[in-house]
């Protein structure tokens, strides 16, 4: 409950950032200013914040936020601005979007929203979008950074994208296998890694498969399985081998609830294409022991109900689809799906308000979409390359592409294309730097909204206002709203924001009236058991079919066989990635680097924080047996390159991470030196801009050499 409003009182919040977490936040304001900020005193399980978001009040009073509308003054992307007033700043951008939209048509404007913000009012993939499509429409992005892979397998093998439990389920589980999921750094819910400990202090065995020996493997499981990236379909499909031919199978459950077991049996004891999918074949392609591989299937056919967290990392690489759907094919096979205890990989969590559409409603307007990972391309080559149009304006709201992108240095050269860049920002991020008109935007410390986790969490928080926006800020939806009025778009914003999250709550019916819910500050919805994902598709498959064509798990997908891509196949096959182990390109460029997320960013928010850089691990994990014949020992400076980019870090060699494999945590600030080198760590200099067949961003399909700087 939060407490009167007064000179000095206590305001219930959330983060709104790209995180699964969404935990509360107590911010003490005195005198209109935050005094400090603090979490959940509840004893656990609590919705306690992690180091990320006990950070705000050092990211709203930063000293190099921005606090006045810029416009450029240099050349593009010297980072040259002069200070100018929302007048001119909107007035600006108003006739830059007229023009363009009157000139050439509203095709020709591109809208780069993305998630630096989520929440159902302010969340930016709502205001942009609203705005555009009554503004008459632009061209736009498609595709999911984190799980495009794992929707793609969700909707395809169920139905639906929604496939998460809540994390009390885990005490449920007697076997939980966390492949490529470091839940003490990612979250996925705050209540998450104090289930999953729970459930190891209960009994349940745990086991980690990652090619790094991750903090959460250290903290949960009893056995570290480490992997080569991009080989984890192969390892799945070994599983599956050894399952199907010492009949481990569960067959009612096949029987009742799924199609297309058979093509892939046919599939994996090699009747389709002459090669059995055994554990020695696996094992040449992961490095994983065949005996491991037999063991792991044994343990997980055997142990249940056993939860196997496929989790989206490994599905970030070039056929990260085939990863999810083996994953999922196998907790099928097994009959670990809507099952307490149980666990279906791929999509997200139960996100009441999100999934029923209790959010700032976007009219349909025409907008043509370009794939995130082609959208330097659309920039360079426009409609001679095929794409819907020549973009003369680039609008950017809450998204620092040229960091977070595939291939950053084609960035360099796709950002200079556009006649005009605008861009909504707290500070001057790389992406920033490159816009012809900065606009400086409020933090949810300074607006009203509601927080929902997507991690599975079983409740709400409703995000009060701690304090007024710092002079000369203003929200993503305010701006919008200025530029609405200034482009006769009357029916743009018609509510205060108070009006809209009243209109979400009453649509929403797992919340209480919003007055209730604003003076509880959290609501937790009331559940008498764990809510499993498929409960009642399994208990009442009559009256409750899967959201299939066939109305049952489909292991063999119909509609991809009528696609007949034989890279999107109809059953899960391991095909070997490009920038893979296997690939040619590995003579010159021995080393697979991967860029897991680091804890103390989200994405590239955060990396300006002192406070957090100060517990960053931003050196490159390089293991002994790579280090040594390049003489490199732990701090040494080294030299990361491939043909799309070079950058300078420093080492860390450490037996935690596998041979042949070097990991760097993504989110570092781009930041190049004369000659192009990038000295602030940033990963996606090297990553390759080309997706997985059914869309998935392969940042972990990346193949690099590393030297020593000397």
């Amino acid at each position: 409950m939060n407490e009167p409003d007064s000179q000095s009182r206590m305001v219930t919040t959330s983060c709104y950032y790209d995180c699964g977490g969404r935990c509360i936040l107590r911010v003490f304001v005195d005198g209109g200013v935050v005094a400090r900020v603090s979490t959940d005193d509840r004893p656990v399980p609590a919705l306690k914040a992690c180091l990320r978001g006990l950070a705000w009040k050092e990211v709203v009073y930063a000293e190099d936020r921005l606090k006045r509308p810029l416009k450029r003054v240099g050349k593009r992307g010297s980072g040259e601005f002069e200070p100018v007033s929302w007048e001119e700043a909107l007035n600006t951008v108003a006739g830059e979007l007229r023009r363009v939209k009157d000139q050439y048509g509203p095709a020709h404007i591109f809208l780069m929203d993305h998630y630096g913000s989520l929440s159902p009012l302010h969340g930016v993939l709502k205001a942009g979008r609203r705005f555009f499509s009554l503004f008459g429409g632009c061209t736009t992005w498609w595709g999911n950074f984190s799980h495009e892979a794992a929707a793609f397998s969700s909707l395809t093998t169920f139905g639906t994208k929604a496939t998460g439990n809540t994390p009390d389920n885990f005490l449920h589980s007697r076997l939980i296998i966390l492949w490529g999921w470091n839940p003490v750094v990612t979250r996925f819910g705050p209540e998450t890694a104090y289930y999953l400990s729970e459930a190891k202090k209960s009994g349940a065995k745990i086991i980690c498969v990652d090619p790094r020996y991750t903090v959460s493997a250290k903290a949960l499981a009893e056995q570290w399985i480490p992997i080569k990236p991009g080989t984890d379909t192969a390892l799945l499909i070994a599983m599956g081998y050894v399952i199907i031919c010492e009949d481990l199978c569960d067959r009612r459950f096949i029987e009742t609830y799924t199609v297309g077991f058979e093509q892939f049996r046919d599939y994996v004891l090699g009747k389709e294409d002459g090669v059995s999918k055994t554990p020695k074949w696996a094992q040449d392609i992961t490095g994983v022991t065949a005996e491991t591989i037999e063991q792991l299937a044994r343990d997980y056919a055997t142990i249940r109900p056993a939860a196997l967290c496929a989790s989206w990392a490994p599905g970030r690489t070039a056929f990260g689809e085939q990863y999810h759907r083996a994953a999922s094919t196998l907790a099928a096979i097994t009959g670990n799906i809507g099952v307490p205890g149980g666990y279906v990989s791929g999509g997200v969590g139960r996100v009441p308000m999100g999934s029923l559409g209790r959010t700032l409603p976007v009219p349909e307007a025409p907008m043509p979409l370009v794939h995130g990972a082609d959208v330097y391309d659309a920039l360079l080559k426009g409609t001679s390359g095929g794409y819907p149009a020549d973009i003369r304006m680039l609008y950017i709201v809450g998204c620092n592409l040229l960091n977070q992108f595939l291939n950053t240095n084609k960035g360099l050269a796709a950002l200079q294309v556009p006649e005009f860049i605008v861009a909504h920002e707290i500070f001057l991020t790389p992406t920033a730097r490159y816009a012809d008109i900065v606009l400086p935007v409020s933090t949810a410390l300074e607006r009203m909204d509601i927080g929902q986790p997507w991690g599975g969490g079983s409740y709400f928080i409703h995000m009060d206002q701690a304090i007024e926006p710092l002079p000369e800020t203003k929200s993503d939806l305010a701006i919008f709203t200025e530029l609405a009025s200034r482009l006769g778009i009357s029916a743009f914003n018609n509510k205060s924001d108070e009006e809209w999250l009243r209109e979400f709550t009453a649509a929403t019916p797992d919340l209480p009236e919003y007055g209730v819910f604003k003076q509880e500050g959290v609501h937790r919805i009331p559940l008498e058991q764990p809510w499993v994902a498929f409960r009642e598709q399994i208990e009442d498959p009559v009256h409750n079919p899967f959201p299939t064509p066939s109305g049952k798990i489909e292991i063999f997908s119909q509609t991809l066989a009528e696609r007949n891509n034989p890279l999107l196949p109809p059953v899960p096959k391991y095909i070997e990635a490009w920038e893979g182990p296997g690939d040619l390109a590995s003579d010159k460029y021995p080393i697979q680097m991967i860029s897991p997320h680091s804890r103390a960013r989200v994405n590239s928010s955060l990396f300006n924080i002192p406070r957090l850089k100060a517990v960053a691990d931003d050196a490159v994990w390089l293991n002994p047996k790579d280090a040594e014949p390049r003489g490199i020992v732990s701090g040494d400076k080294i030299r990361i390159y491939n043909d799309r980019g070079v950058l300078v870090a420093t080492a860390r060699v450490d037996e935690n991470i596998i041979p042949g494999v070097a990991s760097m945590d993504s989110g570092s600030w781009f930041a190049p030196d004369s000659d192009g080198v990038d000295s602030g760590g940033c990963a996606n200099v090297l990553t390759r801009d080309k997706a997985s067949p059914a869309g998935s961003f392969p940042h972990n399909s990346c193949l690099v050499q590393i030297t020593k700087v000397t």
